[in-house]
């Protein structure tokens, strides 16, 4: 395994900057690579897209369908009671209430929960809702491979350059690329 210090930039200009700065701190092309992060979910982990199997976030999403239901089902009854006391007096205006107010419920319920809405359920920042850390944001990654010795000066050059996110990881570098490069793995932040 091979020791890479990586930082994200917002532009492929910036990242240029930061390689030029690299090379006249006598990091080589072989030992630098630069290339594009898609936006988290856009990964295709799986056949048929994705970074996962199922949206944490949508976890809650049948149960506040549930309850939704019964709520709006609720509503819609006393809707129609009130207004077949008033207009018409027909199961037929109790029945279909009930129905929109259910339906209506269901579909608001599921949309609370699976906005994090639900009690005690709200996402915390630096971390998925699931609790696992944040995977890695998108942008241009600018990899380095280092020794132990030069990588707090990569970093350094990195941070003046105006890269964000430093990290530290153990890779396989081959062909002046990281190799096994995963997007979807948590970011090991390097303390310059």
């Amino acid at each position: 395994m091979s020791l890479i210090v990586a930082s994200r930039f917002t532009t492929f200009d910036n990242a240029e900057t930061a390689i030029d700065r690299l090379h006249n701190h006598g990091f080589t092309d072989e030992d630098l690579s630069l290339f594009f992060v898609n936006p988290g979910g856009q990964h295709a982990r799986f056949p048929v897209g994705g970074d996962r199997y199922a949206d944490p976030q949508s976890r809650w999403a049948s149960l506040g369908a549930g309850a939704g239901a019964a709520v709006g089902a609720v509503v819609g009854l006393v809707f129609a009671t009130v207004f077949s006391l008033l207009v018409l007096r027909s199961l037929l205006v109790l029945a279909v209430s009930a129905g929109v107010g259910a339906y209506v419920g269901t579909l608001l319920g599921a949309l609370w929960q699976t906005r994090g809405g639900g009690k005690g359920r709200a996402p915390d920042i630096g971390h998925d809702p699931d609790g696992t850390p944040k995977a890695r944001e998108s942008g241009v990654l600018v990899a380095v491979h280092v020794s132990p010795e030069t990588q707090q000066e990569a970093a350094h050059v990195l941070a003046e350059a105006g890269g964000v996110e430093i990290e530290r990881a153990n890779g396989r570098w081959q062909h002046g690329q990281w190799a096994d490069f995963d997007p979807t793995r948590t970011v090991e932040p390097l303390r310059i």
